[in-house]
């Protein structure tokens, strides 16, 4: 049952990740606009991400993961009514809110199940996103409209949080692992830097796919239907395909496997802006969310793996910097296409792209070295 919570948990979260990206040319927004809704969402996810660590230290996983999915099922079920700018902007940071919460408490809770086979559980788990974000962009293509699709996550989102209330649960150790006057040395910690700065970028490419790409094909002249499809069997499927293959086959270090990705992603991304045909655009992104599949849930088990000593803490601060990645990409996407091209911004992607490379080879040396803060597992070695 522990499983089963954190797999619908992270499965809820699949269904509401796309949501912005699958509705947003239905808003009639300005291009600054869409750019501020999404940032709205990222903050949300930033603020809730840095609390959950220590919220879930004090309180246990199980309080973490109601009260993010009551807060998604609250946003979800407003949705609809919210009306203009103002009101969708409030909503998506509610939403972002409970996001970043079940993100943080369901990686976490699954970390904790399968203490000796992290890497290949969190990509198990995560393969989940993928599913829910198949769904989401289908459903908002072919199935069903955008007051609809609300209404029925909002109903999921509402079965997975009886079934988490239901689930016994490890308790709270009570205690927060992690206090505010250790903050200063945990930050300085060059591995954490640079898993929470690799996190930050990789989330800016990601989210950035999800909330944009459906209206970059637009403007290369696909339909908005087939769009919404790309996104969908094109990049969900990616995802959920490769977290699938990794979860199964993991064997090489994390190091290697996200250094492997980060590659492939410079090129898949770039090629995603180059093509014109949509056959050569579809397996472009296809072959992009392929390579992204594996990238957050491995540096996850990073994480967890180099800080066993507050670790959700720790967790929460990465994962809070990939939101942080959101809130800077989304203006600069938002902002560079009102006064350029959306295909000039979107070029932001392949470029994070290339500095996540750089990244992963200055981590690769500084995670080889022994150190006495640092747990590393086996395979990191």
């Amino acid at each position: 049952m522990l499983i089963l919570s954190a797999v619908l948990a992270i499965f809820v979260y699949g269904l509401i990740a796309p949501m912005l990206g699958a509705l947003l040319p239905t808003y009639l927004l300005t291009p600054s606009q869409e750019g501020n809704v999404a940032t709205a969402q990222a903050v949300g996810l930033v603020i809730s991400s840095l609390c959950a660590g220590p919220f879930i230290d004090l309180r246990g996983n199980k309080s973490a993961l109601l009260s993010g999915l009551a807060l998604v099922c609250l946003s979800l079920f407003t949705l609809p009514n919210a009306g203009g700018y103002i009101g969708l902007t409030i909503v998506y940071l509610v939403l972002g809110l409970g996001g970043g919460i079940v993100v943080t408490a369901a990686n976490a809770l699954m970390g904790a199940v399968e203490p000796s086979r992290r890497g290949s559980a969190l990509n198990f788990l995560n393969l989940f996103f993928g599913l829910g974000g198949i769904l989401t962009t289908l459903a908002a293509s072919y199935v069903l409209g955008p007051v609809s699709l609300c209404y029925s996550i909002a109903i999921l989102t509402l079965i997975a949080l009886i079934i988490n209330f239901a689930t016994k649960m490890p308790g709270p150790v009570g205690e927060a692992s992690f206090r505010l006057s250790e903050a200063p040395a945990l930050l300085s910690r060059p591995v954490l830097i640079l898993l929470s700065f690799f996190l930050f970028l990789y989330v800016a490419c990601e989210v950035g796919m999800w909330n944009w790409l459906k209206k970059y094909l637009i403007t290369i002249n696909f339909d908005a239907q087939t769009a919404g499809g790309v996104v969908s069997y094109g990049f969900a499927l990616g995802l959920l395909v490769g977290r699938l293959v990794v979860s199964r086959l993991l064997r090489a270090s994390g190091l290697t496997v996200t250094l492997i990705a980060a590659i492939c992603m410079v090129i898949t991304t770039y090629l995603v802006l180059s093509l014109h045909t949509q056959a050569a655009v579809t397996a472009a992104v296809f072959c992009s969310g392929l390579a992204m599949a594996p990238v957050f849930p491995t540096t996850l088990a990073l994480t967890q793996d180099a800080f066993p000593r507050g670790t959700a803490t720790a967790l929460g601060i990465v994962i809070t910097c990939g939101w942080l990645g959101l809130v800077v990409s989304s203006p600069i996407i938002g902002n560079v296409s009102a006064a350029s091209t959306l295909h000039r911004a979107l070029l932001l992607i392949p470029f994070f792209s290339l500095v996540m490379v750089l990244t992963n080879l200055v981590l690769r040396v500084l995670m080889r070295r022994p150190a006495p803060d640092v747990a590393l597992a086996p395979n990191l070695r």
